[in-house]
């Protein structure tokens, strides 16, 4: 399988996401520079973390525009996997391929810690390999990772099961304690309708190895496989074929 690692002037997570892909997972992985126009023969996508574009204006604002972005959202029409992580969520919502927006965070100060999220919903590319509820421990380290919409938005989201990931207790409470920053909902992570482009604040990529001190994060990455490769599951049917 190969994935393109999308690289904005700014990104610092993306040799984290291919060494996830490439070493630990054992698949083929490639940096896509912000200026190319394809994807290539990629069969699924990542928007690494990091401070694109220094995130002037706001996050992920000025990268919407990188001409990659056009080949990303063709690719997404046509049914192909693509997760945006931290910094690659903002870009996701700020390129409309995912509803709302980021806020800073409650505290106003820059968060990086370990979080525990719960998997709301294994039907999406990211999640096939997840048991319904559980909880992941994963790292987030972001200064604007405030979601917000508007109330009829969140409604929808809810109501047609977009809300991927929820900050939660260790249990799997999703209490004001648990949300590191202030999200609405405690929404850690939400898909698209179509449910193959999905967006998330903490960091996979980063706790895929015991040593890190969490191999959580590796279970989105065997997902997307089974996804690909149509192992239990129907969802490979809605993937488009690379």
């Amino acid at each position: 399988m190969r994935f393109a690692v999308v690289v904005f002037p700014g990104s610092n997570c993306d040799h984290d996401a291919l060494y996830a892909v490439e070493h630990v997972l054992g698949q083929t992985a490639a940096f896509v520079w912000h200026k190319d126009t394809s994807l290539g023969d990629a069969d699924a996508v990542i928007l690494p973390g990091g401070f694109a574009y220094g995130d002037y204006l706001r996050t992920g604002a000025i990268a919407r525009f990188s001409p990659i972005m056009q080949a990303i959202k063709t690719f997404a029409a046509a049914g192909g996997p693509v997760i945006g992580i931290c910094n690659g969520f903002q870009v996701l919502l700020e390129a409309g391929l995912l509803p709302g927006a980021m806020l800073r965070n409650r505290s106003v100060r820059f968060q990086c810690e370990h979080v525990y999220v719960k998997v709301e919903q294994t039907d999406t590319p990211f999640t096939l390999a997840c048991a319904p509820g559980q909880v992941l421990r994963l790292p987030i380290a972001h200064g604007e990772g405030n979601y917000y919409a508007e109330p009829d938005v969140i409604a929808r989201l809810e109501q047609q099961r977009q809300v991927v990931f929820r900050y939660t207790t260790a249990q799997g409470a999703a209490t004001a304690e648990a949300n590191p920053n202030g999200s609405v909902h405690n929404i850690a992570g939400l898909c698209n309708e179509a449910r193959n482009v999905v967006g998330l604040m903490p960091h996979p990529e980063r706790a895929c190895e015991l040593a890190l001190g969490s191999a959580d994060g590796l279970v989105m990455f065997k997902s997307v496989l089974q996804a690909i490769n149509g192992v239990g599951s129907h969802l490979s049917r809605t993937l488009s074929p690379r």
